[in-house]
């Protein structure tokens, strides 16, 4: 009997769904609240959600990538009467479907039954097989969907677009797509798009033939080629010229290549992964990439987080990291301490996981002769990033204090006695992490000598001694 999870804060929509399951022959389960859905969820196994979006406590779409999550990783429906207002960035997330109230119970239960069919199907398959990683480290719920996504791609020859910030980790994602496929035994041939000369790209991609053009003393087969019976990957695609696109799209299409200087095309047998750090549709919008080509590369789409959301993998990714670059340097493992972990957190990484491992490999040089990597190890930008944060902390969580208690048009005086207190703070936290060496606090702040002896003076730190 398969088990039905209504959540929706109005009794009335409980009900007529509840009695729905009912005949169905399902057992059903209802919570007027997030919350409680939320409980139930992970405390019963559900095939089939029914969420409402709207709730007195809050959107229910925040509860969506959690319920999606849960061990029994059932199928939403959402349900609502706020018109197709975030239907899009539920289906983002990977609902089932979207009902809008007032609704037909037989439009619900055609979606219902759609739903029940596919579970028993999902059933009785084959289990899952373990998937291969290829060094993609996290368990963050985002990286996690990330990961499925590549499950579910592998299984097929479609193609498929990796989007995400750089350093967030495409090729990794590519290489897994590929290692998980039918395809695995046979190469992976990577194509960087933005390093190929505009004048040379068809001859790297496509081939030549001997005499094609002066220098070409044999033959030689393209990149398009090579991938004969495994994956192309081509990485930063946006940056291809116009041209080039339009002569791939035909080849992606075909599935055949004419080299420079031949008289036939040649067949190719290749899956197409693409990948980008732009907007393609924004492109293809103001003529600067074929929209055509974009549907071809976009069968599936797998979006990647950037690293400052999913700090919680900061831990386990600097730890393979680390463990990684000690064997490497034979130079035995090393400890590291909490400290040096918040450091890491405290960032935004702009240049998410590649930033990361740079300062990683950064840290060991430093630290070569000692035991355990400490806050010092850090290079000092970083560490200085960190003392700004905690010092605008500081000043917002002041300044909301301030505004809960009705005292946001505080005259000038008070807002001084305020912000003098945030000062003196952050002034203490510098001198505590320079260990009380004026030269170091003025190299991790910033600030200049004469300025750090000023602000002392002013708060009275002149004698501070860590």
């Amino acid at each position: 009997m398969a088990n039905v999870l209504i959540i929706d804060d109005d009794p009335d929509i409980c009900g007529i769904l509840e009695e729905l399951a009912s005949r169905m022959a399902c057992r059903a389960f209802k919570a007027y609240s997030p919350e409680q859905g939320m409980d139930l969820a992970r405390h019963q196994a559900c095939d089939l959600v029914f969420l409402d979006l709207q709730f007195p406590e809050g959107d229910g779409l925040d509860i969506l990538p959690e319920l999606l999550a849960t061990p029994s990783k059932p199928e939403v429906i959402i349900i609502t009467g706020s018109g197709v207002q975030g239907a899009e960035l539920a289906f983002k997330h990977g609902a089932w479907d979207y009902v809008q109230k007032p609704f037909q119970l037989s439009e619900v239960s055609l979606s219902m039954s759609r739903v029940l069919a596919y579970r028993r199907e999902k059933a009785a398959s084959k289990g899952p097989v373990a998937l291969k990683r290829s060094g993609i480290i996290g368990e963050s719920l985002a990286i996690t969907r990330c990961l499925d996504d590549v499950g579910k791609a592998s299984a097929t020859d479609a193609g498929v677009l990796i989007t995400g910030e750089t350093g967030t980790g495409k090729e990794l994602f590519a290489y897994s797509i590929h290692e998980n496929s039918r395809r695995s035994e046979n190469c992976f041939i990577v194509v960087d798009c933005g390093s190929l000369p505009e004048t040379l790209v068809e001859g790297i991609l496509f081939g030549h033939e001997k005499g094609a053009f002066t220098g070409a003393d044999s033959r030689k087969k393209g990149l398009v080629e090579q991938a004969d019976g495994g994956t192309l990957f081509l990485d930063e695609i946006g940056e291809l010229p116009l041209n080039t696109q339009k002569k791939l799209l035909r080849v992606f299409q075909e599935k055949r290549v004419r080299p420079l200087g031949a008289a036939r095309e040649v067949s190719v047998d290749f899956r197409l992964v693409a990948a980008t750090n732009r907007n393609l549709e924004e492109m293809a919008a103001s003529s600067k990439f074929r929209l055509d080509l974009l549907f071809r590369i976009r069968a599936i789409e797998i979006s990647l987080p950037p690293l400052r959301e999913r700090k919680e993998d900061i831990r386990a990714i600097a730890l393979h990291v680390i463990q990684r670059f000690c064997r490497q340097y034979d130079m035995g493992m090393k400890g590291v301490s909490r400290e040096y972990f918040d450091v890491l957190t405290a960032q935004t990484w702009p240049g998410n996981v590649r930033e990361l491992v740079n300062v990683l490999e950064n840290s060991l040089a430093t630290a070569i002769h000692d035991p355990m990597l400490i806050p010092k190890h850090v290079p000092y930008q970083y560490r200085a990033a960190r003392l700004k944060k905690e010092a605008s902390g500081t000043k917002a969580e002041t300044d909301s204090v301030a505004v809960e208690n009705g005292d946001a048009d505080l005259p000038l005086p008070l807002l001084n006695v305020y912000r003098d207190d945030c000062e003196k703070r952050y002034l203490h936290r510098l001198l505590e992490l320079a260990n009380g060496d004026r030269v170091k606090a003025c190299t991790l702040s910033g600030i200049s000598m004469s300025r750090l002896y000023s602000l002392l003076k002013k708060h009275n730190l002149s004698s501070f001694k860590h």
